[in-house]
């Protein structure tokens, strides 16, 4: 008998009044697994990677974190769980250095000693390319670096499935391979994936599997370079109508 998925949405339905953002979806990542999803502006990309961590309720369906029932955890829950996220907009401790935002996020989000923090944090910005602003000011960083300390925040909570949600956005294209680099680096450690891009080319070169949003349905899946020779996904994403 195959292992359960590490993450597994069945039959999930959010709306917003009369706009609806997810219909009887159904999605499941395996462990260690790297998926892109890709979809137009108002797709719910985001939504769902809301309903994953609980910052936002279903209205339906049922979220399951290997066999344990998260739909009505609450979001710190879900992080100590082993869910870790960043968002579109970097908002680090301003005030505070990079590794002083990287133990925060260990000691409360990993239930950590300081000790043991400070040890895991050296490691993880290693890892995420941001030792040498170690104790560079957070609110100094470049665009790319903040971008880095995402990761390197929810890293330090030791999550089972990673959420980066378009970590590549605003980034030169020399800064996207450096990006790419890192994460790829990241899967390296066997840690689960689901990230969130409208730069196809990143997702490409870093996921194993590809699926496109559009009106709160999947509807294409796959391998990610057959997946963006769909016509269908052609004409909804990327406005083009094929020969």
């Amino acid at each position: 008998m195959p292992p359960a998925p590490l993450l597994s949405m069945t039959g999930i339905n959010k709306s917003f009044g009369a706009v609806v953002i997810a219909e009887d979806l159904d999605l499941q990542v395996a462990d260690g697994e790297g998926l892109g999803i890709i979809g137009p502006n108002g797709a719910g990309k985001s939504t769902l990677f809301n309903l994953i961590t609980g910052d936002q309720p279903v209205n339906k369906g049922k979220i399951l974190l290997g066999d344990v029932d998260i739909t009505r955890t609450r979001p710190h829950a879900r992080c100590c769980a082993g869910i870790g996220r960043s968002y579109q907009i970097p908002n680090p401790f301003g005030q505070m250095s990079v590794f002083e935002n990287v133990l925060t996020a260990s000691v409360f989000g990993d239930a950590q000693s300081e000790k043991a923090g400070a040890a895991k944090t050296v490691k993880i910005l290693e890892l995420t390319g941001l030792i040498g602003q170690a104790n560079t000011t957070a609110g100094k960083l470049t665009l790319l670096q903040r971008k880095r300390l995402e990761m390197a925040r929810s890293l330090a909570t030791s999550p089972r499935i990673l959420l980066l949600d378009e970590i590549a956005g605003g980034l030169t294209e020399g800064e996207v391979q450096a990006l790419i680099g890192t994460i790829k680096d990241i899967r390296r450690t066997g840690i689960a994936l689901v990230w969130i891009e409208h730069i196809v080319h990143a997702l490409l070169a870093t996921v194993d599997r590809l699926i496109v949003l559009n009106g709160g349905r999947i509807i294409a899946e796959g391998d990610p370079h057959e997946v963006m020779r769909s016509a269908e996904v052609q004409r909804i994403y990327m406005g083009v109508e094929p020969t």
